[in-house]
C-alpha cells in the first residue's frame, strides 16, 4: 500500500487554491487586490496554479496613493507583462481632483486612509461583485476577525458581529444587489508561512524586501524612507542606512527595518528571530487602537 505525506505549505497551498476556485464558481465579477507587495503576489501565484494553463480569470487591481515606492511600480508593471493580466489602477489622486477625499495636511499625512473611498468607487464603477485579498489574520487583531469569505453591505461596510459561519469550509457568497464580498485565500498563512512559499516555489519579489542602502530618518520610533511626500520635523536628520522593509504600502506610513538579509534564506532566519509583528513599522496602525478595524469597518482592504 501506498501511504502520501503532504506538508504544511502544501496543505496551505491547497486550501488557498480551493478558495480561489470557490471565488470563480460563486461570483461574476471577482478582482484580484493586487499591491505590487509580497502576500498579493503569493495570492496571484496561487491564482496561477488554480487556473492553469489558463490565464486568471481575475483582472487584477491596484488602488495607487501616488505616494507608491517606484520599485514597487516597476516591479507590478513587469509582474502584470510577464503573466499576461489586465491591470486596472484606481488612483487616490483621481479622488481627490474630483473632491471625493480630502488630502490630509501636516507631519503625519498620509493618503493611506483616502484608499477606502477610491476602492469602494472602483468596485462600484467595475462592478465587481468580488474582491481577493492577500490579508492574513496573523498581521493584526481586526484582521484575525475575518472569515474567508467577508460579506460587505451596500455601502462597502464590514460587520464584523454579523459573519456568516463557515463550517466544515462551506463558504456563503449569496448577496443583495449592490453588495459585495472580500475573500482571502491565505487568511490561515503567517508571515513565515509566506517566506517559505515564496523561497519554495522561487517567487520573484521587489527588491525593497532585500536589504539596500536608503536615505531614511527616524521618526517616533519608526525608520522612515524619505521621500518628497514627507515633511521633515525639528531635529530630524536623513541618513543612509542598510535596511529593508517587510511589508510594501504608501511610502508616508511603511516604515523600514535594520538589515542585512539579501537572500530569502536570510529573510526567512531574520523573521524567525523577530520581537516585533510585521505591520510593527506600520505608521496608519498606530493612529489609535483600534485603526485597523475602524477603517475595515469602512470598507478598507
Amino acid at each position: 500500500m501506498i501511504s502520501y505525506s503532504i506538508t504544511h505549505l502544501e496543505e496551505l497551498e491547497a486550501e488557498a487554491i480551493y478558495v480561489l476556485r470557490e471565488v470563480f464558481a460563486q461570483f461574476e465579477n471577482a478582482a484580484l487586490l493586487f499591491s505590487g507587495g509580497k502576500d498579493s503576489i503569493v495570492v496571484s501565484h496561487l491564482a496561477r496554479k488554480a487556473f492553469w494553463p489558463a490565464r486568471i480569470p481575475f483582472s487584477l487591481l491596484h488602488i495607487d496613493t501616488g505616494h507608491n515606492f517606484p520599485e514597487t511600480l516597476v516591479f507590478r508593471d513587469a509582474y502584470i507583462k510577464k503573466i499576461g493580466a489586465e491591470l486596472i489602477i484606481g488612483s487616490v489622486q483621481e479622488s481627490i481632483d474630483k473632491g471625493r477625499v480630502v488630502e490630509e495636511k501636516g507631519y503625519n499625512a498620509s493618503r493611506n486612509v483616502l484608499q477606502t473611498v477610491t476602492l469602494l468607487d472602483t468596485i462600484e464603477k467595475y462592478k465587481f461583485d468580488c474582491a481577493i485579498g492577500g490579508a492574513r489574520r496573523d498581521e493584526e487583531k481586526a484582521r484575525a476577525k475575518e472569515r474567508f469569505f467577508s460579506h460587505r453591505d451596500e455601502f462597502g461596510q464590514w460587520d464584523p458581529k454579523n459573519q456568516r459561519p463557515e463550517l466544515w469550509n462551506i463558504f456563503n457568497g449569496r448577496k443583495h444587489h449592490g453588495e459585495h464580498f472580500r475573500v482571502f485565500p491565505i487568511s490561515n498563512w503567517t508571515e513565515m508561512d509566506v517566506w517559505q512559499y515564496i523561497y519554495h516555489e522561487k517567487i520573484e519579489i521587489p527588491s525593497l524586501y532585500y536589504s539596500h542602502q536608503r536615505e531614511s530618518f527616524k521618526r517616533d520610533g519608526v525608520i522612515m524612507a524619505a521621500t518628497d511626500f514627507m515633511e521633515l520635523k525639528e531635529g530630524e536628520e536623513i541618513k543612509v542606512r542598510t535596511l529593508r522593509f517587510r511589508t510594501i504600502g504608501d511610502a508616508t506610513c511603511t516604515g523600514a527595518t535594520i538589515s542585512k538579509a539579501i537572500t530569502i534564506e536570510e529573510i526567512i532566519q531574520e523573521v524567525a528571530a523577530a520581537r516585533t509583528t510585521e505591520r510593527g513599522t506600520r505608521a496608519d496602525d498606530k493612529r489609535s487602537e483600534a485603526a485597523m478595524e475602524d477603517r475595515k469597518k469602512e470598507g478598507y482592504f
